[in-house]
């Protein structure tokens, strides 16, 4: 039985793509292992959106080339954005990569695998050890295929599994500035609402009890592909209806929140222009959809924003962040946040600042910008040194630190209601979960409760993380 080893750099959704991958070769008799070490298989799914996690992925297939010398029968491929963005040039900066497939090739993983994996050991007791490093067998697949979104759609369950990602549409038409994405995701392209919610409800019939939604810009699901709906929107005397109708994402979320067995609904990640009346309805109105909203600002500065083409002011995100509080008390809110982009003033950093000060973000992942090729951003005038971009970085993670700290100590001494998904990576004998506003909990237990749902009384809070006494 051949045995494969995938690790994954990036976002969830590449994530999920790999569970596709690692599911495809499991069907086809392959095993997967934890180590490269032990495999036949290596693949590397890579990601694009900043310079480092592409430098990682390429810095760890370069070291695998020691394995080559003692299993010159091994494949070693790049999936994924990187691969996609860069293609067969790859092959010329790593002699042993086999093979390279990009976003919209994933269900073909599988196939290519198969087809190396003959050749090379078919010629492995035919040729010299030594002439099989200057063979090269590769495969590169980095083309459109129509459909492509559709593909990402069966699981591989580990016992009691408490999670699951599920893949809603790929690709992105904002073209932002900064962002490679729509080069290497392509054109916004979705899935029907009938294929996701046949997924959803086989995953909640295994015992899964939380499904997040996955798209790149998740709530602007289905707009080209799908029609609006009329809406109402509101409860009692406040009833209106809205002129622009329910759209296909809010359709989606409250199909999936129908479905027996589900106990928790999330997305991520949207954008701040497909927040409509409908979806402040729906965070609102459905209780399957959890109290958290993950935000990307990206930026304070309104001219920023602008020359990043966000296509929102700060003002306009500001009054969004109040309505989604008003529409759900005790929300948490995460974002995103990119400092050091081209052009950045003193001024415009400290417009950020003074925005996240006042948001007061429950968490925020904070980026230097990193100049992405074939994007305007990359050759814009006034790009911002490394030692700027450093220090605006550590003054940013410093309020929101601290954000995050007073927003996990007013939940000390409160009972709350946590999903048990494993193990702490911390400390092996300890169980986590995590809130319906998504917050980490770690706490001890006398039996395992992977994929239960119960109270967790918090006594302390250290970090981004709570700690507490499941209540019996």
């Amino acid at each position: 039985m051949p045995k494969f080893f995938i690790k994954t750099y990036g976002c969830q959704m590449n994530e999920r793509d790999s569970e596709q991958v690692a599911h495809s070769l499991v069907a086809r008799g392959y095993e997967r292992v934890d180590s490269e070490v032990d495999a036949d298989v290596v693949l590397l799914n890579s990601c694009s959106v900043r310079d480092m996690a592409e430098q990682k992925a390429l810095g760890k297939m370069g070291m695998l080339g020691r394995i080559r010398k003692n299993r010159p029968e091994t494949v070693f491929g790049f999936l994924g954005c990187m691969a996609q963005a860069r293609g067969a040039e790859l092959l010329k900066e790593i002699p042993h990569l086999d093979l390279v497939v990009g976003t919209q090739k994933f269900h073909r993983v599988a196939e290519y695998v198969d087809e190396l994996l003959v050749r090379k050991r078919a010629l492995a007791g035919m040729v010299d050890p030594v002439r099989m490093d200057d063979l090269r067998f590769s495969i590169v697949d980095v083309d459109e295929e129509s459909g492509s979104q559709s593909t990402i759609r069966e699981q591989s369950l580990t016992p009691r599994q408490a999670t699951a990602f599920v893949s809603i549409m790929q690709g992105c038409n904002m073209h932002c500035t900064f962002c490679i994405v729509p080069r290497t995701r392509g054109a916004e392209r979705s899935r029907t609402i009938a294929e996701i919610v046949s997924e959803v409800r086989a995953l909640a019939a295994q015992g899964v009890k939380e499904v997040t939604l996955l798209g790149q810009i998740v709530n602007l699901y289905g707009r080209h592909e799908f029609p609006s709906v009329a809406a109402v929107v509101g409860r009692g005397p406040a009833v209106t209806h809205r002129r622009y109708g329910k759209s296909p994402f809010v359709q989606l979320l409250e199909a999936v929140s129908a479905i027996d067995g589900l106990e928790r609904l999330r997305f991520t990640s949207p954008h701040p222009i497909g927040f409509r009346d409908d979806l402040i309805d729906a965070i609102a109105h459905l209780p399957k959809l959890v109290e958290h909203v993950h935000l990307p600002l990206q930026s304070g500065s309104n001219r920023i924003l602008k020359a990043m083409h966000r296509t929102y002011t700060a003002e306009k995100y500001a009054q969004l962040v109040d309505k989604i509080r008003a529409a759900r008390p005790g929300i948490a809110l995460t974002s995103d946040i990119i400092v050091g982009f081209p052009g950045e003033t003193d001024s415009d950093y400290k417009a950020t600042r003074d925005l996240v000060e006042h948001l007061q973000f429950d968490n925020a992942f904070v980026f230097r910008y990193s100049p992405r090729r074939e994007t305007p951003a990359a050759t814009m005038p006034d790009q911002i040194d490394e030692a700027t971009k450093e220090v605006r970085n550590q003054d940013l993670l410093g309020v929101v630190n601290a954000s995050t700290r007073r927003a996990n100590e007013k939940l000390v001494g409160t009972r709350i209601e946590v999903l048990c998904e494993g193990p702490s990576k911390t400390n092996a004998a300890r169980l986590m979960g995590r809130t319906r506003t998504n917050k980490v909990v770690v706490f001890e237990a006398a039996k395992n409760r992977v994929g239960e749902l119960f109270d967790v009384a918090i006594e302390r809070a250290n970090g981004f993380s709570l700690y507490g006494i499941p209540v019996a």
